[in-house]
């Protein structure tokens, strides 16, 4: 069936560099980092800034909502992690994670964790009900840890993306990775996880500029190092390997598209969780929209707020917001009922 989409541009916020962007689960809420050392608050609907955090001096890379625990979590340049109650603004706790420059920070969906990623090359779990001590760390990647996503389906598994030019898959009971992805010319600078039908994919993007579906046990042009556990877990099905974007099928190990137009690194990648859309992010200065059933490009968007740095969309919604570096942006996607999903089209409302 068809299903026609309409991109409607509504709210901008000019700024300075947006590094990471996320949305509340309930309250109608962006939360921005900024280069400066700023975390902010926005309502989208009021069109209005909530709050706003003078965090550090230097850049704040990756900042999160943990909702269930009314706070905000914000990692940065300085190499420390900080806590704020976004109702009191309270800081709820601060402490040096890292060796060098936090890349990522995730919140997993269920247990009091949070996972970081540096350029120490070093990913680490932090337990916030044992006082934030750290618990794991990950030490396998040869370059900086860009970012990490957990697996919905599994959700004590997760996927690293590094400079090193792999994306590792681990469990948080083992030191060691469960297996290695292999393929892009680059470094990754993104990855993440989405859900088509009843598969289990890995979308990453990269500095090579492209986009892979493939399947790298059948292919090689990639290659997937699996390493010896004591944990049992599902392979990719569908893998797609991205030059700037890769999708790896979880379940199969199989290349299935080389997605291609990007003409800078590609820094944020994920799939609406309303709709069969890719979403990449690019230095290019453009969003690009991709069919996640044909792998065909749908529609590029610019927005003159120069490059994209991030991407944020929720379940249950039909909103995407985008880090640049002049501000932040957010869409709606409408979309018209009965038509068919692999003739899938786009159009973008001013």
């Amino acid at each position: 069936m068809a299903l026609s989409l309409e991109i409607q541009k509504v709210f901008t916020e000019i700024s300075e560099r947006v590094k990471s962007v996320d949305l509340h689960p309930i309250e109608p809420w962006i939360l921005t980092s900024l280069y400066s050392g700023t975390v902010c608050i926005l309502n989208y609907q009021s069109q209005a800034i909530v709050k706003t955090f003078k965090v550090t001096d230097s850049p704040v890379r990756s900042a999160k909502f943990v909702a269930r625990k009314n706070w905000v979590v914000a990692a940065s340049d300085d190499k420390f992690i900080r806590v704020y109650n976004y109702d009191t603004m309270e800081k709820v706790a601060e402490f040096e994670a890292h060796t060098d420059f936090i890349r990522f920070v995730v919140v997993h969906p269920t247990l009091p964790y949070l996972l970081s990623s540096s350029d120490d090359k070093l990913i680490k779990v932090w337990d916030w009900e044992k006082g934030w001590i750290c618990t794991k760390v990950f030490e396998e990647h040869q370059h900086y840890v860009m970012q990490v996503a957990f697996n919905p389906v599994e959700v004590n598994t997760f996927a690293s993306a590094s400079l090193d030019g792999t994306i590792k898959v681990w469990n948080l009971e083992s030191p060691a990775p469960i297996f290695t992805l292999e393929g892009h010319s680059k470094g990754v600078n993104s990855v993440d996880y989405f859900i088509n039908g009843d598969k289990l994919y890995l979308l990453s993007g990269s500095d090579d500029y492209t986009v892979k579906v493939c399947n790298p046990a059948c292919n090689s042009a990639f290659l997937i190092r699996m390493c010896v556990s004591n944990v049992l877990i599902r392979p990719l099905t569908n893998p797609v390997y991205t030059q700037n974007r890769q999708v790896w099928d979880y379940e199969t190990r199989s290349c299935v598209q080389t997605l291609e137009g990007h003409e800078h690194n590609v820094t944020a990648v994920c799939v609406h969780p309303e709709f069969p859309i890719i979403i990449t992010c690019s230095e290019d200065q453009t969003i690009r929209l991709w069919n996640a059933n044909t792998y065909g490009l749908e529609s590029k968007l610019n927005y003159g707020l120069e490059r994209v740095w991030a991407v944020g969309c929720i379940r249950g919604s039909n909103q995407a917001v985008f880090g640049c570096d002049k501000g932040t942006i957010m869409v709606k996607v409408n979309s018209s009922s009965g038509l068919d999903i692999g003739d899938l089209q786009t159009k973008e409302e001013e």
